[in-house]
């Protein structure tokens, strides 16, 4: 068969063009294609770059060994200490993950960008992919509009699917037991996001705090998710909120409200006694944003025959802070060079690039289904047992090891009888006890990912078990 590049990456976001770097690094002819114009790559709608903006140091690292870049200003905008979560009260308060940054995010877009473009690979913005090109069972390429708005059809060996949640490609495979085309709706939240200027107000470090990025858990202000403000250089912050839809909908019913994501955004910045809005900081266009992003483990698969994915197009945002630029990022440069490692074998099929699933599994995705339980539990509970829970239930060392998916020793399981009262405490103890033991069988099933994909429909069904399992426990509750 004939073919017009080795690798065609769709979207040039993070992922898409970090793969497309890996790939060209690794001696593939590459083109990215992205629906945006030259200046705006990755662009998510006319909102802009929806998106928290964090990402963690030891990601940072990763890209530099995995693909030599390095970073600066003005694309890294602000250095944080860590993120921290605080309980409704604002009484307790648990690590949530280690160093990192704030990201300009269009700066850092267009950097990677050019950088794909240094790297070798042909870069076409303004293209607009519609679906795969489908042959004898495999991804033959992509077709779309270009930026002409005439059609086009081409072929390629291999395509990395970068474009997104609502990726029209993942939707349109053909029907298989590896990759789930739609996403449910119970695994999405709806986030809103400012980047404001602001006046300082107060120097209290529960609402605004210059060295660390805070998370605020409050279900009656954020059903289903959390508040964050997270500081920018100078007098400025990514301030915003994510929620779950049925937990909005429980938590409006039970208090005969009828809020949405938009006014629960502005009630958020009314509420934060540090900080007094100053206007938005509209840069880029960015200023202001509403988007969706999943909040599961990612793809059982992330590959096809011909075709592999990362980044939002495969659910890879972590389940619990529904943070998706690490993710992203180790993805995007793994696909890359095992989609070159598979051109070069002559084996595209979805044996020859099964080694993507367990990298990717082995660098980040082996915790996030235990996460995803963990996410799971904490919609079950209400305010009043969030703030109990966080003070009672577990240690700070041992809220930020599950913050992590890794699994303490519930050092509180010895004194139980002695710091719980009142039935809602000890059931809520008692679903922390199976939660956590959920979390246990889940890294275990995931240190045990299969090798081959004949494997994978017994374990993947041996996961869906489990989440079954949880589900019925733990329906969500925020009020």
């Amino acid at each position: 068969m004939s073919y017009d590049y080795d690798v065609i990456v769709a979207g040039a976001g993070l992922a898409g063009s970090l793969a497309a770097i890996s790939a060209a690094k690794n001696g593939a002819k590459v083109l990215l294609l992205d629906r945006n114009n030259y200046e705006e790559p990755g662009k998510k709608s006319n909102w802009g770059w929806v998106c928290g903006d964090a990402v963690a140091k030891s990601h940072l690292e990763f890209l530099n060994k995995e693909l030599g870049l390095t970073f600066d200003r003005p694309e890294l905008d602000h250095e944080v200490k860590g993120v921290y979560a605080l309980s409704p009260d604002l009484q307790n308060k648990f690590p949530f993950e280690g160093e990192g940054f704030m990201l300009n995010r269009p700066a850092f877009g267009r950097k990677i960008a050019r950088a794909a473009e240094k790297q070798g690979a042909e870069y076409r913005p303004n293209y607009e992919v519609e679906g795969p090109i489908i042959e004898e069972g495999g991804i033959a390429g992509v077709f779309g509009k270009d930026d002409k708005k005439k059609e086009y059809r081409i072929r390629s060996k291999v395509v990395i699917d970068c474009l997104g949640m609502a990726s029209t490609l993942r939707r349109k495979l053909p029907v298989n037991d590896l990759i789930e085309r739609d996403i449910r709706t119970d695994d999405i939240e709806s986030t809103g996001r400012y980047i404001m200027n602001f006046k300082p107000v107060a120097d209290d470090e529960k609402y605004y705090d210059a060295h660390n990025a805070v998370i605020h858990l409050n279900q009656q202000m954020a059903p289903g998710g959390y508040g964050w403000v997270f500081p920018r250089n100078g007098n400025k912050v990514n301030i915003g909120l994510g929620i779950e839809k049925k937990c909005l909908e429980i938590r409006n019913a039970k208090l005969g409200k009828a809020d949405n994501l938009h006014s629960l955004m502005d009630e958020y910045v009314k509420w934060n006694k540090a900080i007094r809005d100053d206007g938005l900081d509209n840069t880029d266009g960015n200023g202001k944003g509403y988007w969706s992003v999943t909040v599961r483990r990612q793809q059982g698969s992330l590959v096809y025959k011909n075709y592999l994915g990362a980044g939002d197009s495969m659910a890879m945002p972590n389940p619990i802070s529904a943070g998706g630029i690490g993710s992203a990022m180790i993805a995007g440069a793994l696909a890359g060079r095992v989609a070159v490692e598979s051109i070069e074998s002559k084996d595209t099929s979805i044996k020859g690039l099964w080694k993507y699933n367990q990298l990717y599994n082995d660098a980040y995705g082996n915790k996030c289904g235990a996460l995803e339980v963990f996410r799971i539990y904490l919609q079950s509970l209400n305010n009043d047992l969030l703030n109990y829970g966080m003070a009672h239930f577990i240690t700070k060392e041992e809220g930020e090891a599950l913050s992590y998916g890794r699994m303490p020793e519930l050092s509180i399981s010895s004194t139980f009888h002695k710091v719980l009262s009142g039935i809602s405490n000890i059931n809520a103890f008692r679903n922390l006890l199976f939660t956590v033991g959920k979390m246990k069988e889940l890294l275990e099933v995931y240190k045990q990912y299969p090798e081959d994909p004949a494997a994978f429909k017994a374990w993947n069904d041996q996961v869906a078990k489990t989440m079954k399992e949880v589900k019925a426990r733990l329906p969500p509750a925020p009020v």
